[in-house]
């Protein structure tokens, strides 16, 4: 049987986009080189976006940031307590990048400021990065070329080794760690790994109960951890003497994972037969800053070591990582400001509700941050009470909560009065009403 192309009417219900009812223009500040397709993103809502590619010092943020809703930042702006109390009209923070360790995220979820990052969009960007240190390192054509681009043909083979048979070490089997292991076993490498976490290997991986374990039993140990109390400097000189003699350590994770100054000793006695490094306890905060200046002394002992290959933080520096961090960062920022929808938050309850459709005249969204103590939501439910609440949700996450209830009929005049009161409760941290 046939159908007429009109004898079925689909109605598609569009979004609306909401707006805080003081009708503000919302500006973002974007630094550090983010991906263009964010900027686009954002200024397609109607923001004013002002983007620069460099980082912020602790004093520039303070001087600049009272003027903005939202900012947008990589690794290296650091946005302080200090900061944060300069940030009067701050509603959201985007780590565009796997890290938030730059941010103060209690002092950010004590303002009622949500933080989102992109934990996964530059995994694979990272583990090939890997995979081609582990190749350059066994290898040694890194100092090849450089020798060749200062007049010297040295071909040789001693101390160079084939990828395949050996046995690769990874702590951290996250989405970076689990992507590497199956890019190395492709290899015709045995895998390893140790996490704190008990999880299901890909493919022929093995987990093992210890570090120390790990360190013994493997060729090359690479980091997959984020920098945490119990990861500062979790590679020191007692974990350095249990690898493998004539073995190579990589850290693409976090610079303060690595006692530096013991990975320099191990390596100038021969211990270690060379090491990549990606990240630093200290790092410049714009290309062309020098290097030496941050890291003083060791920087130097690092970069007279022909056995190690030193990279600027370029992990998850790809075209294609960066824009889908843009992307993914971009549009958490979006659906909060223009929804307050804090799915993905890293400091913050999640909470989210159905999207009010144009068809919908005349309604408010509620969202309010309070403090997690007894009694709030009966306070918010009577100033509620007089409306029509048709869709309301609320979660706590330790100290601070967050809820959002969609309120019908509401009439213009009712608006100011509505959120005075929410505001005027006991537990307020930060009253927003969209509209």
């Amino acid at each position: 049987m046939m159908l007429r192309k009109d004898s079925v009417n689909f109605t598609i219900r569009q979004p609306k986009v909401l707006h805080p009812i003081d009708n503000e223009d919302l500006r973002l500040l974007i630094l550090e080189n983010i991906s263009q397709e964010a900027v686009t993103a954002f200024r397609a809502q109607g923001f004013h976006v002002d983007h620069s590619t460099k980082a912020m010092s602790e004093d520039e943020l303070v001087a600049k940031i009272g003027s903005y809703h939202a900012i947008g930042i990589r690794s290296k702006t650091k946005i302080t307590e200090r900061v944060l109390k300069a940030a009067s009209k701050l509603l959201v923070i985007g780590c565009f990048c796997i890290g938030t360790n730059q941010v103060d995220l209690l002092s950010a979820a004590k303002a009622g400021i949500p933080v989102f990052n992109s934990p996964f969009s530059n995994s694979r960007s990272v583990a090939e990065l890997v995979i081609s240190e582990v190749i350059a390192l066994s290898r040694q054509y890194f100092q090849r070329a450089f020798e060749m681009k200062t007049g010297t043909w040295n071909k040789q083979s001693k101390g160079c080794w084939e990828v395949r048979g050996k046995t690769l070490g990874i702590v951290g089997y996250g989405h970076i760690g689990s992507q590497l292991s199956v890019l190395s076993e492709a290899l015709g490498m045995r895998v390893l790994f140790y996490d704190v976490l008990n999880l299901m290997p890909l493919g022929s991986a093995r987990q093992v109960e210890s570090l120390s374990a790990l360190l013994s039993e493997s060729d090359f140990v690479t980091l997959h951890v984020p920098e945490l109390p119990e990861t500062m400097n979790m590679i020191s000189t007692e974990q350095l003497t249990q690898m493998k003699k004539g073995s190579y350590l990589i850290n693409n994770a976090r610079g303060k994972c690595v006692d530096i100054p013991a990975l320099v000793e191990a390596l100038k006695s021969g211990h270690l037969a060379g090491a990549a490094i990606d990240v630093y306890p200290a790092e410049p905060g714009a290309n062309g800053a020098p290097f030496d200046d941050q890291l003083n002394a060791w920087s130097t002992s690092l970069r007279s070591l022909p056995n190690v290959i030193l990279t600027p933080h370029i992990g998850g520096s790809t075209e294609e990582a960066q824009r889908m961090i843009g992307v993914e960062v971009s549009s958490a920022l979006i659906r909060y400001l223009n929804y307050g929808s804090t799915l993905g938050a890293v400091n913050f309850p999640e909470v989210d509700l159905r999207a009010i459709t144009l068809e919908e005249p005349n309604h408010i969204r509620v969202c309010y941050v309070h403090n997690n103590i007894p009694g709030v939501l009966r306070q918010v439910n009577e100033v509620l009470s007089p409306f029509n609440v048709e869709k309301q949700y609320t979660d706590s996450k330790g100290e601070i909560a967050y809820l959002m209830a969609d309120i019908a009929d509401v009439s213009g005049r009712d608006v100011n009065a509505l959120r005075d009161q929410i505001s005027k409760t006991s537990a307020n941290i930060l009253t927003r009403l969209l509209v």
